[in-house]
């Protein structure tokens, strides 16, 4: 498969068979090769509804939100109105944590690449105003604690890039969003971009499922969207796979758009693209990251994209940069992991030659671990995680979840872990979306102790 026809001719007989048989309700998918741009959709917006999912329909993209956002705060860097290494304070005079010092030290840059440091998973609603992310910021965030010393490490962080969400705000004198349509969706042309529901409802819209219900069928979920105050993250901006496409195409073309206008300068483009921290060895993440954006592979050719989930809905960006390829798929529930692995990673096999490294599995012969220094509490706001040794010697991992997730019905869940490699642990079956989570141990708490569990979040020891 070389070819834009080869693209359609494989989406045209192998897409609608693949949604079908992953159950996943419906799906649309955008691929840029040899600059143009080949769709195709199937399934239905709605199990409830049973409206046809069409190329025109929009999805939410979720934390791939991020990217844009970080798109935003490089124009400002673009324009000499920040600069990327200076303290956050320095343009945020507001922003407050927990540990002063450490909110007075950490940087742009670290946010962009989260390695800010302190706990990123609060998804407190501050209210549908156009004050939403400004109160997240100045109250809801105030006395989060500090997991690390801010560049010590990588650690996923959704409050930081509502943070950043803050800073365009401040720094253009508008909202996240309009900031976001004046200065990306309207210079890229993008025509089916909804920052909220508001708009979301002038398209067919995509609402997502939350698995089978008594009779089988995907259950849609009760809700549309996340709190307005983690839009700059990622809670509820959805378009559809061509206009998401037609954003990564920007950034292929070192920051120019459709008709030759300089969005985004080449300098900042590449400079997103660059590792800035390498990453543990985690379930479904890359080998490291940029700004804004995950390096899903470092090899030749480099892979860089985002994933994003919110209710429901999977959204999945892969670009080869080096090559010009790009590829989105939206989804809104049913086994996505298969499909992206039917759909997404067939088609950058094909095209590019890189076979993606897949979601980690666990090993025929588990690797031996010394459990001694892992077992334990370990806690943040949304999880409280206890690792123990059973009276066999095998070992578990009993995840409660807390605030926000314990409000939207997640219910505490109690897996078997096996070695994966040093220091680092997998659940035995499938812990979520058909994915086996990997639990990595890192740093010493002084006792010879993992000082963190880290999957994709740091969380800290607290026993």
């Amino acid at each position: 498969m070389r070819s834009h026809d080869d693209v359609a001719a494989f989406l045209s007989a192998r897409f609608a068979e693949a949604v079908a048989a992953r159950g996943v309700p419906g799906a649309s998918i955008a691929v840029l090769v040899d600059g143009e741009v080949v769709e195709a959709a199937a399934g239905v917006l709605s199990t409830a509804t049973h409206v046809d999912t069409t190329t025109d329909s929009v999805f939410q993209i979720g934390s791939i939100t991020k990217v844009w956002t970080a798109t935003l705060v490089m124009q400002l860097a673009d324009e000499g109105l920040l600069d990327l290494d200076a303290p956050l304070r320095t343009y945020l005079p507001e922003f407050r944590l927990a540990d002063d010092s450490a909110a007075g030290a950490i940087t742009t840059r670290q946010l962009l690449s989260h390695q800010g440091g302190f706990e990123g998973d609060v998804f407190t609603d501050t209210g549908r105003g156009e004050d939403a992310i400004e109160k997240y910021v100045t109250a809801a965030i105030a006395e989060l604690p500090q997991l690390f010393t801010p560049g010590e490490l990588f650690s996923y962080n959704n409050a930081a890039y509502s943070v950043l969400g803050r800073l365009v705000e401040v720094l253009r004198g508008t909202t996240w969003s309009d900031a976001l349509v004046e200065h990306i969706v309207r210079p890229l042309q993008l025509t089916h971009v909804a920052p909220s529901a508001y708009e979301a409802i002038l398209f067919r819209a995509a609402v997502g499922h939350l698995g089978p219900g008594a009779d089988g069928v995907e259950t849609p979920a009760p809700m549309w969207a996340l709190a307005k105050s983690n839009e700059p993250a990622g809670s509820m901006l959805a378009m559809t796979p061509r206009d998401l496409v037609g954003f990564a195409k920007m950034h292929l073309a070192g920051g120019v758009g459709p008709d030759g206008t300089r969005v985004l300068s080449e300098a900042s483009a590449r400079a997103m693209q660059e590792i800035q921290v390498d990453l543990p060895r985690l379930t479904g993440m890359g080998d490291a990251w940029g700004l804004g954006w995950e390096i899903i592979q470092k090899g030749e050719p480099v892979v860089i994209g985002h994933d994003g989930g919110t209710i429901g809905q999977s959204a999945f960006l892969r670009l080869v940069p080096e090559l010009g390829i790009a590829v989105a798929m939206l989804t809104n529930g049913g086994d996505v992991m298969g499909l992206f692995d039917d759909v997404v990673a067939h088609l950058v096999k094909e095209l590019a030659g890189v076979t993606l490294h897949g979601f980690p599995k666990p090993p025929a012969e588990p690797v031996a671990v010394d459990a001694g220094p892992l077992v334990g509490s370990y806690s943040n706001s949304t999880f409280d995680m206890l690792v123990t040794v059973d009276d066999e010697g095998l070992l578990w991992i009993d995840s409660t979840p807390k605030g926000i997730l314990l409000e939207m019905g997640q219910q505490p869940e109690r897996h078997q872990l096996v070695g994966y490699d040093v220091d680092t642990l997998i659940t035995l079956q499938p812990a979520m979306k058909e994915m086996h989570l990997v639990y990595a141990f890192l740093g010493d708490d002084g006792a010879g102790r993992r000082k963190y569990l880290h999957y994709g979040r740091a969380i800290a020891r607290n026993d």
